[in-house]
């Protein structure tokens, strides 16, 4: 293959033999349309990467990113520096969050806010004067993201393989059995050295799977029988998509850590952070001299900053936290229909988040490109699930579409 054919970017989560004309190149979008280079429009039915739920081209985003920039383009927050929307988001966020008295660090990724999680909760055990307490239990499978640690504590065996050795201490288990987590703290010294359990509430790039009814109260009360904490990752469940602001609210489980990003800013600008929860804060903050020696160069970034105040604005004012609710009911229902027993087998989901499952034999890309040929976008997971995460701005006419779409391409690559 000459250079000619090989595309400059290196494409994450793609082949890297692959050809610049395998790709499709997106130049605009509306809504929940975007438009390709050729003309072509697509419906996008996962919210590009499960992150734009306010839509596409909202010009109050942009606008609030551009006078932000004009005004103060970026700043640092380490040590003793602060920016208005830094702070304002914070307070705003905290406002929201699922826990009373909570603070908020602010990074750039969900990865990095797994990540922070990690950090700050072996740092308060160790600050409380338990240093041994450096096991992180989370679950297979799963996704929390690209970095050390959070690849470490994915449950995605492909998604380690290459890498090395990977983080110490940090095990997974199965979703939603609590023998084997308790099979596994006695194992590890009766839960003594457990520093924190990290569940995504819906499993969402790992296959898109809610928790069975009692599961996530299950970790919270193992957490605090073993003195734990609880950490809720809700880089996709956060901002409405479940029908509430947080899956923690949603499934009524308090966490003492919550990590988020994607939909904060709709993805207009790359923001994440962590919830600080008081059991967490209160270790940290015991020690007058201690430095938090943990931070990323854009943590606070005021345009991103900027961003995520006018997104949230039209969350709350557009009322997308209750929109959720519909749209997960038409879309799970629409995709409950196509289930047949042969090519699909199951519809799961909770909220505005959904999958199909497919037989085996059905492959799950060659669905998602059967529907890209009919203008929808949806996302392979493995070789047995599509995955829909659509704008909560989606009109219903678009949610039937999608399901029409999905229902076409079983048939055609079945």
């Amino acid at each position: 293959m000459s250079d000619s054919q090989v595309p400059s970017q290196l494409h994450p989560f793609s082949r890297p033999a692959a050809r610049a004309s395998d790709f499709i190149t997106i130049v605009s979008g509306e809504g929940s349309t975007v438009v390709d280079d050729r003309g072509r429009r697509y419906i996008d039915a996962l919210a590009s990467l499960w992150y734009c739920n306010v839509g596409h081209g909202r010009a109050e985003i942009a606008d609030a990113v551009a006078a932000q920039s004009r005004k103060l383009a970026g700043f640092h927050t380490f040590d003793r520096f602060a920016n208005p929307p830094a702070d304002e988001v914070c307070g705003r966020l905290v406002g929201l969050a699922p826990m009373e008295g909570a603070r908020v660090f602010l990074t750039s990724s969900g990865s990095e806010a797994v990540e922070t999680a990690m950090k700050l909760a072996r740092l308060a055990h160790a600050q409380a004067g338990h240093p041994e307490r450096t096991l992180i239990v989370s679950r297979r499978p799963s996704y929390h993201g690209v970095t050390y640690g959070a690849v470490s504590a994915t449950g995605l065996p492909p998604n380690q393989q290459g890498w090395g050795p990977l983080l110490p201490d940090v095990v997974q288990v199965d979703r939603d059995d609590l023998d084997e987590l308790d099979a596994l703290l006695e194992d590890q010294g009766g839960g003594e050295r457990l520093a924190a359990i990290m569940a995504e509430p819906v499993v969402g790039a790992g296959g898109v799977y809610p928790p069975s009814p009692g599961y996530l109260e299950g970790l919270r009360q193992r957490c605090d029988r073993h003195g734990a904490f609880l950490v809720l990752d809700e880089v996709i469940c956060g901002f409405g998509r479940l029908g509430s602001w947080w899956a923690a609210q949603h499934y009524g489980v308090r966490p003492d850590l919550v990590t988020f990003a994607k939909a904060v800013t709709s993805g207009y600008q790359p923001l994440g952070g962590v919830l600080v929860g008081p059991a967490v804060r209160q270790p940290l903050e015991a020690d007058p001299e201690l430095v938090l020696r943990h931070g990323n160069t854009y943590s606070g970034h005021p345009a991103a900053c900027a961003a995520a105040l006018a997104n949230l604005a039209i969350i709350e004012g557009e009322g997308l936290v209750r929109r959720a609710r519909s749209v997960g009911e038409r879309l799970g229902k629409g995709l409950a229909g196509l289930v047949d027993g042969k090519a699909v087998l199951e519809a799961r989901g909770d909220g505005a988040i959904w999958a199909l499952g497919l037989a085996e034999g059905v492959d799950a890309s060659a669905v998602r490109d059967a529907m890209l040929e009919r203008g929808v976008i949806a996302r392979p997971i493995g070789t047995s699930t599509v995955a829909f995460c659509p704008p909560l701005v989606i009109t219903d006419a678009e949610v039937d579409r999608c399901v029409e779409v999905a229902g076409d391409a079983v048939r055609a690559v079945s």
